[in-house]
């Protein structure tokens, strides 16, 4: 490890790697996240609030306080659904809670992704519930409920089909749903009202075939087929199974997929069809600026509406007189648009841009909990949330971390591994250790042979000079093809190293593939079902426990 990545470890906590760390194979952090989280002066123009200070959330209250919220309605349909998703008491104190002006909402969410989706919706989950829990330390008078959107509405079929557990080779394993055995080929409209049919045998098949036996695989999966059974929605699928893991906490469920929703919404959404392209054209400068430096997360629309229609969801696109369906052909003249945003906006649906500034409009939310994607849009978004006239809330990075388990620990200490060097490719890691456990080294013996043969060349080199200088392009080629035969050689004596290593450099990789699926995050790729399965059902609340949302760094989780 490079002096430089080393004075990134905080040693004083061996259980956290800073975020700059993490290579960018693995992590995928980009440059805008890293500053928010260590620097956030350099973005600051982008974000209304420091999510490190407190004084924001005094300034949020204030101005949530001045604005006309619908909370009468906010309530009713929180009751209904919630009482639909048959959420438990505490879900239910916490939505009658929301009808007090002395209430916030601490909010984060996802797309509603097969048994919960990655890692990663848990660690947000459990960053709303834990937040809201600080603020209600620090402004005891007043109250904060942990809200989850259920972001049902996108049509992306294959982004919320499939999940992945670990096999009993701790490798990762791709678990997935096809709606009638089959996948689609057409736009299936608002995944979240999708109805599961008996295909799903098929998908638990493989999810117990997938599973090692443990004394919970049983009740385990018995307690998913409760919520996951044809006949209900995705919506209803995961807000079941959330419900279940966080129960006692009461976090609370919105679908913005109900027409009462969208009648809260239709003021947004008339002004979208009435003035565009403004938004677009806010997003835009905003990303100009932001692209002087960082990357721009999400692409504006003309229009930033999707409709549904014929069962589908389709952009909304401007023609020179009227609007058009992409990808379809049906068209509609503006005084229709408008007519349906007023009369019928449960038909409409926002895009990226407008999903956050409409959650917003309807929630006092003090603060979003988001993912590097999630910030990286919000520094598009300042301009636009000014716009429709709403409070930018704090947005606050999301809990971060990997499971370490016991094969895992033992392989840092047997060979005397720091947290960092973990996370490089596998390559790197078994050459570390065959460094270590072979009688021969061989970075040194070929170290050793490489500046030998650059000794003599520099001599022949110097002799050449005074013989004849036109042989010296000779001797070039004759240095480079002989660095090369080294090099090759030097590889083959590495692949032979592993062959007579094999147990142990299987035992690595299998350790290593526990830490890095597919070359990528744990939270990323790996559903919370596999460590359940391994370690029981009060995992979950377990991690409510030891999860910090306060490092601002990647935590590791020994089990």
């Amino acid at each position: 490890m490079s002096p430089d990545r080393a004075e990134l470890l905080n040693l004083t906590q061996p259980g956290w790697i800073d975020f700059r760390q993490l290579p960018l194979s693995s992590g995928g952090f980009s440059q805008l996240f890293l500053d928010y989280l260590y620097d956030f002066h350099e973005v600051q123009r982008f974000f209304p609030h420091s999510f490190r200070e407190s004084p924001p959330y005094d300034s949020l209250i204030g101005t949530i306080d001045k604005r006309e919220l619908d909370r009468e309605t906010l309530v009713n349909v929180l009751t209904r659904q919630s009482k639909s998703f048959r959420c438990g008491d505490r879900t239910l104190e916490h939505v009658v809670m929301l009808g007090k002006s002395t209430t916030y909402a601490v909010v984060t969410g996802q797309q509603v992704g097969l048994f919960g989706g990655p890692m990663y919706t848990i660690f947000k989950a459990v960053t709303a519930i834990r937040l809201s829990q600080r603020l209600k330390t620090k402004y005891p008078s007043l109250d904060f409920v942990p809200l989850f959107w259920i972001e049902g509405e996108d049509h992306d079929f294959i982004e919320m089909n499939n999940t992945s557990v670990l096999d009993g080779e701790g490798k990762p394993v791709r678990i997935e749903y096809l709606h009638g055995g089959i996948a689609p080929e057409k736009n299936l409209g608002p995944i979240g009202e999708l109805v599961f049919d008996v295909s799903l045998d098929q998908t638990f098949a493989s999810l117990d075939a997938a599973l090692q036996k443990s004394e919970f695989t049983g009740s385990l999966l018995e307690k998913l087929k409760e919520f996951y059974a044809p006949g209900t929605t995705f919506n209803q699928a995961f807000v079941g199974w959330m419900n279940f893991l966080f129960e006692e906490y009461g976090l609370v469920f919105l679908s913005s997929n109900d027409p009462e929703i969208k009648r809260l919404l239709s003021p947004m959404f008339v002004k979208e069809i009435t003035e565009f392209p403004t938004t677009s054209q806010l997003v835009i400068a905003q990303s100009a600026e932001l692209e002087e430096r960082y990357h721009a997360q999400i692409k504006p629309r003309s229009v930033n509406l999707f409709m549904f229609h014929r069962g589908g969801r389709y952009l909304v696109e401007p023609r020179e007189h009227d609007f058009s369906l992409r990808g379809t052909r049906h068209f509609i003249s503006k005084e229709e648009m408008l007519q349906i945003a007023h009369q019928t906006p449960e038909l409409l649906s926002p895009n990226v841009v407008l999903r956050p500034v409409a959650q917003d409009t309807l929630l006092p939310t003090v603060a979003y909990v988001a993912g590097p994607s999630e910030i990286a849009y919000h520094a598009q978004l300042k301009p636009v949330y000014e716009s429709f006239g709403v409070s930018q809330p704090v947005v606050y990075p999301r809990a971060s971390g990997s499971f370490v388990e016991e094969r895992l620990e033992r392989l840092m200490e047997k060979y005397q591994l720091d947290a960092s060097q973990l996370f490089d490719n596998v390559d790197t890691v078994t050459r570390l250790i065959l460094a270590q456990i072979a009688e021969i080294k061989v970075d040194d013996l070929f170290g050793q042979a490489n500046a030998g043969i650059a000794e003599v060349i520099n001599e022949i080199q110097f002799g050449l000079k005074e013989i004849d200088p036109t042989l010296l392009g000779t001797l070039e080629g004759v240095r480079s093809k002989i660095n090369g035969n080294i090099a090759m050689l030097k590889e083959k004596a590495i692949g032979a190293q592993k062959r007579r290593n094999e147990t142990a450099i299987r035992q690595i990789e299998r350790a290593m593939n526990t830490l890095l699926p597919n070359g990528s995050l744990q939270e990323r790729e790996i559903n919370v079902l596999y460590y359940m399965n391994k370690y029981g059902p009060e995992l979950v609340k377990w991690l409510c426990s030891e999860l910090d949302i306060s490092g601002f760094k990647h935590q590791l989780i020994t089990l």
